[in-house]
């Protein structure tokens, strides 16, 4: 074949056959389709769309460039993935508990992008712990305990990796169907047979409109589930922060006090709508409500927690992690009240400049080879509606020294709006697409 027939297919709106995507993927993964053609063929994708199954198409295509997981358990595979936001924190508490509830979860997650944290990064606050394991150790961890939470390997979908990084340079990123084949080339190659997606929506979200969050899970359910993978979505509330805490040890610590039982706010609501959507979906349970109320008695009873520990342990951190996390949690030498600028009700939180308060702290990365600080980051962070007086704390910084605290004191202000009128409280769950 002819990657210049195939780019020139999808530029006049043509589209291109399974063994055309298949062929251009291979490509990519191998390196025999060039840079300037990888660009030129996110650049027509971009621009035209991909018709009919197109987006079926090169999902497939991009998924099979690497090694796809095979399974054999008396378990349904099941996973969620999320469009990302600020004080999302879901999966760490999402995996165990659906483990505890009779699935098997081989998560594959990411890094933190833009202002948006990654679970690996969070994960990685705990000492010891490993992102990166081999595909026998993958399964041999699920089989026993009943999930993992990994980083990709260099064999999981390297056609997107190499398309990904082409997007980045050349103004393709916003393609639904680029960033629809994105998402699910890298699920799917861990052989599910379930997934929910999270399509996160509001100020902390990519995704800024209820149209556009519809359009982008529209897209993915049914890729997905034209791809052969059984796959709902909830459109769910980034208008301020998920957890109270922003950062990647600190956002540990929300997790652990919703896994021991100590913590009922939105996190948790939003870990059970989706954790009950699968387990309904896989027919573990018969509805979503006997679902939903397993996953409580999980996180209840501490088994949940129980099975968190037992893949930390496993995946080389701590053995006694859920007893003594507070003792093996890292801490930032500085902490600094963020003041109320006016007495008033807490209208608005800007998530994306929350989420690079944390960045610029030294929580993520502002290019690639940056380090992660674990410590810093955003506590009690005010929710909507809190009523507060001019120099009430709205958050506590957690910094590594004084002038960066000062620093994020002034973003975190500009991030907040506040209102002499409460504002009305927007609903968690928006919407669910099948």
């Amino acid at each position: 074949m002819d990657a210049r027939a195939i780019i020139a297919a999808l530029r006049d709106g043509r589209g291109a056959s399974a063994e055309e995507m298949a062929w251009f993927a291979d490509g990519l993964a191998s390196g025999h389709v060039s840079d300037a053609q990888a660009g030129a063929f996110a650049m027509a994708v971009c621009t035209r769309g991909l018709p009919g199954s197109g987006r079926v198409t090169l999902t497939q295509a991009m998924r099979d460039s690497g090694d796809v997981l095979k399974w054999d358990l008396d378990r349904p595979v099941l996973d969620k993935h999320s469009t990302g936001g600020v004080g999302d924190c879901v999966s760490l508490i999402l995996a165990p508990a659906l483990a505890a509830c009779g699935a098997a979860v081989p998560m594959i997650s990411g890094r933190g992008l833009g202002h948006s944290g990654g679970t690996l990064d969070k994960l990685e606050a705990i000492p010891g712990f490993r992102t990166q394991v081999q595909t026998d150790e993958l399964r041999q961890i699920v089989h026993q305990i009943g999930c993992a939470i990994v980083s990709a390997s260099a064999d999981i979908a390297p056609a997107d990796k190499r398309l990904y990084a082409v997007r980045d340079v050349t103004g393709t990123v916003e393609s639904i169907d680029l960033i629809t084949a994105s998402i699910l080339s890298k699920k799917l190659a861990a052989g599910l047979e379930g997934l929910v997606l999270d399509v996160k929506v509001g100020s902390g979200a990519f995704m800024k409109t209820a149209d556009d969050a519809r359009e982008l899970a529209q897209s993915l359910v049914t890729t997905a589930n034209g791809a052969g993978c059984r796959t709902s979505a909830l459109i769910t509330d980034m208008s301020q922060p998920l957890a109270s805490n922003l950062g990647n040890a600190l956002e540990l610590a929300s997790v652990m006090r919703v896994l021991s039982a100590d913590a009922q706010d939105r996190l948790l609501q939003v870990t059970l709508a989706l954790g009950a959507e699968l387990l309904a979906q896989a027919e573990i349970y018969e509805d979503a409500q006997s679902a939903s109320d397993a996953l409580k008695r999980t996180i209840a009873d501490g088994t949940a927690a129980e099975v968190f520990g037992r893949m930390i342990a496993a995946q080389g951190g701590p053995v006694d992690f859920v007893e003594s996390w507070q003792r093996y949690l890292p801490a930032a030498p500085v902490t600094m009240a963020v003041p109320a600028p006016v007495s008033g009700y807490v209208a608005g939180w800007d998530g994306v400049t929350l989420g690079m308060a944390v960045v610029h702290l030294g929580g993520g990365r502002q290019v690639e080879t940056d380090q992660i600080d674990p410590t810093v980051g955003l506590e009690n962070v005010a929710p909507l509606g809190t009523r507060v007086q001019a120099g009430d704390p709205v958050a506590v910084i957690h910094a590594a020294d004084r002038s960066q605290a000062e620093v994020a004191v002034s973003r975190v202000q500009k991030a907040i709006t506040i209102n002499e009128v409460a504002p009305v409280q927007p609903l968690l769950i928006h919407e669910r697409i099948t």
